[in-house]
């Protein structure tokens, strides 16, 4: 009968001076423990009720414990083998920050820094100088400004210099990003009105001059980094909109996106315009972001004139939108790393990935291909496929990187059989992360750094308690291609 099975759950007191639990206790605390104790206990009592029968992890209270409060403890941040085949993958974070600049963290995390203390004066400083000397020499700026993201360094540009007034942008590149951000929007929370000129395949330098009136503040160029327009196109480079700018007396101002400080190209990799090019122009504020090409930090960074860069630095927002102390040196030790630009392949993961050979993918496929075999063989068919890296975040939305991936088909030609490898996959201490495409799960390997790492994860998960769904399943949704 049920009733006799509850008054063989322990109390909660009781489990806490279970010698046992002790070492729990001592490394979590006793109120998380005792939450947990109570957590376990109204599961077992609603097992009795369900079930007539105690559950099976009761014989065993310490170890039930010490999962249930594992888990809680564990955090939401999770590292995971990047194997989708996107380089700066939005959802995992980004790029991946150099040893340097995680050194550079932990340094200043440990003690108090001189985020705003200038040394020489003995007085207080600018955080940003933190990387303004740094980011002059790197790109011919006169000054710059460092904000959170390069979405909040277009709200204040925006607020800074047109708030109440016209901006004026083409209609070719109003774009929107993830999340929703959308530059309309932005315009609009900073208070400004924009003004739409051209069409979305084709505007022309008249189409700007046409509408600056009294009430312009700005002209706007947003590189369209995350899609492309082709056929019969035209579009105003920032050279011709400074020339109207001057003459006009109205600043011109460009939403760069990416944030390539080196010529990719040297690299075999496309072309993607660099702050240096347009400040060259002569363009007044360029901003881009510190997570994508550059491989730093998440970061928005705005450079350019002295004077309108204080009136930046001036603004309200600016102190809502600003860095912190890790942030900002992450950022530094990542710029430096530009200073050393013949070691920079070696140094910035996110330009090693990128510039990864193709040989040295395709040797790692064949090195983890019959192990993997060996694995999964008996419910997969395992082979070394050649594919396509993208670069992601925005970055060279065209553009492709050859790679080659391991890819898994399964043997009873059941796509949900893919869909529950890649949730067992996911549940694994460090996940992994590939993709399922063309009735297969690809695994990616141009992003990965420790094979024999992957292949201990692979060989851990193995199949044994992998589980694959029944007919019933199969058909209770169809597989998405």
């Amino acid at each position: 009968m049920p009733d006799a099975l509850y008054p063989q759950l322990p109390s909660v007191d009781r489990l806490l001076h279970d010698v046992t639990v002790a070492p729990l206790v001592a490394r979590y605390g006793q109120r998380l423990t005792a939450d947990a104790a109570r957590t376990l206990l109204a599961q077992a009592r609603a097992h009795i009720a369900a079930h007539r029968a105690l559950p099976e992890w009761t014989s065993n209270w310490s170890r039930a414990l010490q999962q249930t409060l594992a888990e809680r403890s564990a955090s939401k941040l999770k590292p995971v083998f990047n194997l989708t085949g996107v380089v700066l993958h939005t959802n995992l974070g980004r790029a991946q920050l150099a040893d340097d600049a995680i050194g550079a963290v932990a340094r200043v995390m440990r003690a108090p820094v001189t985020l705003e203390y200038n040394l020489d004066e003995a007085q207080r400083g600018h955080r940003d100088d933190t990387v303004a000397a740094l980011l002059r020499e790197i790109t011919g700026a006169e000054a710059c400004c460092i904000v959170n993201n390069n979405a909040a360094a277009v709200l204040l540009m925006f607020a800074a210099l047109a708030d109440g007034k016209e901006a004026i942008a083409s209609r070719g590149e109003l774009i929107e990003i993830g999340g929703a951000f959308r530059i309309p929007d932005v315009m609009r929370q900073a208070g400004c009105t924009l003004v739409e000129v051209g069409t979305t395949n084709r505007t022309h330098l008249a189409d700007y001059r046409n509408a600056i009136t009294e009430r312009t503040a700005l002209l706007v160029k947003v590189h369209t980094s995350n899609y492309r327009i082709e056929g019969f196109t035209s579009a105003v480079s920032e050279a011709e909109l400074v020339t109207l700018g001057r003459e006009t007396g109205v600043p011109v101002v460009s939403d760069l996106g990416s944030g390539a400080l080196i010529d990719m190209s040297a690299y075999g990799l496309p072309a993607e315009t660099m702050p240096q090019q347009i400040l060259a122009d002569g363009v007044d504020l360029v901003s881009f972001s510190g997570d994508k090409l550059l491989g730093g930090p998440q970061a928005g960074i705005i450079v350019g004139r002295a004077d309108a860069i204080a009136r930046l630095q001036k603004h309200p927002l600016k102190r809502a939108l600003r860095c912190d102390k890790i942030t900002l040196a992450a950022l530094e030790a990542t710029l430096r790393l530009y200073l050393r630009s013949d070691q920079l392949p070696l140094l910035l993961p996110t330009l090693r990935y990128l510039t990864r050979p193709l040989s040295d993918i395709a040797q790692a496929v064949e090195r983890l291909l019959p192990e993997c075999r060996n694995t999964y063989g008996a419910s997969f068919n395992i082979d070394s496929t050649p594919c396509l890296s993208q670069i992601g975040s925005g970055a060279l939305p065209m553009n492709t990187l050859p790679s080659q991936a391991l890819t898994f088909v399964p043997r009873d030609g059941r796509g949900r059989t893919l869909e529950a490898l890649a949730s067992h996959w996911h549940a694994q201490p460090k996940p992994i992360l590939g993709r399922i495409a063309d009735n297969r799960l690809w695994l990616d390997l141009r992003c990965l750094d420790d094979e024999s790492e992957l292949l201990a994860a692979l060989q851990a998960a193995g199949t044994r308690n992998l589980s694959l769904p029944t007919i019933e399943e199969q058909n209770k949704k169809p597989f998405a291609r």
